[in-house]
């Protein structure tokens, strides 16, 4: 006969408990990084709705950022540090394949043991590692889990590519996840399509590289981060309506319901597009941190959530939606109450 095998059970309810986030000192306008790519600053607004964006210098690294999120985050949601058994880092710009930057955030925080681990979702990190960290602690595998949003995007793109060089930055966001009265974390809607995979890429892998520094010496061109805007832009407009009413109506809502919408700030015509269609209320605050941050890729939902409770655009306790899209293609939705934050 079979061992019976125990099961756990967690919290009734889950919430943002608290929020963080790191933004590096260096503002750069449009006019710096357009003379490279033989543009304007005209031509970037119109076309991406940025005007300025963060780069991080040579000591503002992956870790560094995360863990200033990540204090704030701690601070803000009144939990300490040995009270978090899981950390959860959604990133792509962590340039070593092996060993995950997540216990080296950990230890640097103090959360001696706890769990810690990367994911790769492109842009749509965060929401994939939030649905995962709410699910923990519902399933009563942790108690409190850090998640945390962060890419330091300059490091990939060729600052010569009309089609990545004024629209990457960096940045860092961090939330809590734990046990609450009430549920704060809706159900996670996400999914991927590869057949787009090509859309936002690496532009070639580690071994087509190393074999061309073999055969072409220092005349060899480094991977960078590739983007078929167009693609990008087409998908979105068409596929990402249907996740966002899937991800309120799984919540028990209804967009007359929301305070606030959160998308990934990948383009200021694609939020625009995705409020226009979803037919928001006239009283919804819509985030639009891109146009002071850029797109940061998994740092960009908290970063911009952050941005909206410091302009008084929205408060704690308000019902926001979530909506993250990115390389895969992958894409993750939920709607959240907003969290304290500092």
């Amino acid at each position: 006969m079979a061992a019976r095998i125990a099961q756990t059970t967690g919290a009734e309810h889950t919430a943002i408990l608290g929020l963080g986030v790191y933004r590096p000192a260096r503002v750069v306008t449009n006019d710096e990084v357009a003379g490279p790519i033989n543009s304007s600053d005209e031509w970037i607004r119109t076309r991406s709705g940025i005007s300025t964006r963060r780069f991080a210098s040579a000591e503002e690294t992956v870790k560094s950022m995360s863990v200033a999120a990540a204090e704030g985050a701690l601070a803000s949601a009144g939990v300490a540090a040995d009270q978090v058994d899981c950390v959860i880092v959604a990133t792509s710009t962590h340039l070593l394949l092996t060993p995950a930057i997540g216990p080296q955030i950990a230890t640097d925080l103090g959360m001696t043991g706890a769990a810690a681990f990367d994911i790769s979702a492109g842009c749509a990190g965060f929401c994939h590692a939030l649905g995962m960290a709410s699910d923990l602690v519902r399933a009563g595998t942790s108690k409190n889990v850090l998640v945390i949003g962060v890419e330091k995007l300059t490091d990939t793109v060729d600052f010569t590519d009309r089609s990545t060089a004024f629209l990457f930055a960096d940045g860092a966001g961090a939330v809590i996840v734990g046990p609450a009265e009430e549920q704060g974390i809706g159900p996670t809607v996400w999914g991927s399509d590869g057949t787009q995979h090509h859309a936002i890429r690496q532009s070639k892998d580690w071994m087509e590289f190393f074999t061309e520094i073999e055969e072409k010496g220092t005349d060899a061109v480094r991977p960078y981060l590739a983007m078929e805007g167009t693609a990008v832009f087409r998908w979105a407009a068409h596929s990402l309506e249907k996740v966002c009413r899937e991800a309120i109506d799984k919540a028990g809502l209804t967009t007359d319901d929301l305070d606030a919408m959160i998308p990934h700030q990948a383009n200021g015509r694609i939020i625009e597009i995705m409020a226009r269609v979803l037919k928001l209320p006239e009283d919804c605050a819509l985030a639009n941190d891109i146009e002071e941050a850029g797109n940061t890729s998994a740092a960009s939902i908290p970063l911009a959530m952050e941005a909206l409770l410091r302009k008084g655009e929205s408060k704690p306790g308000d019902t926001a939606l979530l909506i993250a899209f990115g390389a895969g293609l992958s894409y993750a939705a939920q709607v959240v109450t907003m969290p304290a934050w500092r």
